[in-house]
């Protein structure tokens, strides 16, 4: 058994309550004001499945292939489902940590690409339907959701305007260029690399492109990249209460004491007024559609209609 530098067992939970037991029935009073608060979030999801299960429940049943993004933690009974552009790279550097059974201590030692090399972490797709089952019902199920056009603006900043990103240049951007841009040079056709936002959202609303394959994980519905009308998540954290959020699933694991969310100011962050200025240049027909492809995420995790959107 590795220890960690503050001189407790990263292995295995303290005491014989689960993260499961300690939120719906919190021993402490600070953390009982907080249970409230995850009722309510709760309860949107649950409200919002119910009034759209015409849409949200087109899937009657999932496959284990549908739960590629929900990363397993036997040793505190934790389940949690990534999505990409909501600060997953730090939740899964904080999974293999507790996971690591004392191999990592400081989840910032653990180099960003090392975090999503798939082998480091174990996801519920890999287990028998019986072990599906059971950790289904007995973990602790968790996600953190982003103001969508904002995780979606952070998406195509990251994969459409850095230089080194030539994979998705060359998987997305050739695609997105020869579909949506009249008089395209052969340089442009070629690289993929200058896609402007205009021509993005036209790729996500085109319905022949969810009917080719499903939107790249980066882009994908939270709904649909982790299921929330069929897995019922005990807590859904928000990108906009990152640090207490996180660090209320780390108390509740029984790790808060020596394991903190990292906290850090990252200069280049999407914000509220950068993805307003994004969505200038967007016509009120696409603004639209494009809503209308998020909207269960809008609804289900409680997210306004931004004001700066012209819906027809």
């Amino acid at each position: 058994m590795r220890r960690s530098p503050f001189g407790v067992d990263i292995c295995c939970r303290k005491g014989s309550r689960s993260p499961l037991q300690e939120l719906y029935n919190p021993t402490q009073l600070e953390l009982s004001n907080t249970a409230v608060l995850h009722q309510m979030r709760r309860d949107q999801v649950t409200d919002t499945c119910r009034a759209n299960s015409a849409v949200s429940r087109k899937r009657r049943v999932l496959t284990p292939s549908d739960l590629k993004h929900l990363v397993v933690d036997e040793d505190h009974e934790l389940i949690y489902c990534y999505v990409p552009k909501v600060a997953c790279t730090n939740w899964k550097r904080l999974m293999m940590v507790l996971t690591g059974r004392g191999k990592y201590s400081d989840p910032m030692e653990i180099p960003a690409n090392e975090a999503h090399v798939s082998a480091n972490l174990k996801t519920l797709n890999q287990y028998s339907i019986p072990e599906i089952n059971h950790r289904l019902k007995s973990y602790m199920k968790f996600l953190f959701v982003r103001e969508p056009f904002e995780r979606l603006v952070s998406a195509y900043r990251n994969k459409f305007t850095q230089k080194y990103n030539t994979s998705f240049h060359k998987r997305y951007g050739t695609k997105i260029v020869r579909r949506q841009r009249k008089n395209a040079t052969q340089e442009a056709l070629r690289k993929g690399d200058d896609v402007k936002f205009e021509e993005f959202v036209a790729y996500l609303i085109d319905p022949h492109t969810q009917r080719e394959e499903p939107f790249n994980e980066h882009w994908q519905t939270v709904y649909s990249l982790c299921h929330p009308c069929h897995i019922h998540y005990d807590l859904v954290g928000k990108y906009e209460t990152l640090e207490e959020d996180s660090n209320y699933v780390l108390q509740l694991a029984g790790v808060g004491s020596y394991l903190k969310f990292p906290t850090y100011a990252k200069s280049t962050r999407t914000t509220d007024e950068m993805t307003t200025e994004f969505f200038q240049n967007i016509s009120s027909e696409h603004q639209t559609q494009l809503y209308e492809v998020y909207k269960l995420d809008f609804l289900m995790f409680n997210y306004s209609v931004p004001s700066y959107l012209k819906l027809e």
